[in-house]
């Protein structure tokens, strides 16, 4: 098995000037799905670009896909957002964020 991907290339359309606003972060894989954490919570200008319009793109090891982000809300998915958190410490020695989905059209495998 080769060496898991470190970052993730995400595309969001930004709420206020409507431009691709494009950002590099840590993830982990889950379920076919995708995880970033934002460690400003909702403060973060990608996850208010989420918020606003759940349509993105992201990139992983050059492979692009299409798809929707949305918020994980610890209340009404506990295991969820522990499972990821998990993953992210084991991956990066850190879990500290708003858990944010990223779904692609398609089923991700690595």
């Amino acid at each position: 098995m080769g060496r898991q991907p470190q970052f993730l290339y995400l595309n969001s359309i930004g709420w206020k000037t409507c431009k691709c606003h494009r950002i590099e972060i840590w993830f982990v894989e889950h379920d076919g799905r995708c995880y970033v954490l934002s460690e400003r919570k909702k403060k973060a200008h990608w996850v208010q670009n989420i918020i606003n319009n759940p349509k993105v793109s992201f990139s992983v090891n050059n492979k692009t896909f299409e798809g929707n982000g949305k918020i994980i809300d610890i209340d009404a998915n506990p295991k969820l957002v522990s499972d990821v958190c998990h993953l992210m410490f084991d991956k990066y020695g850190w879990n500290d964020g708003l858990v944010v989905e990223l779904s692609p059209e398609l089923a991700i495998e690595f």
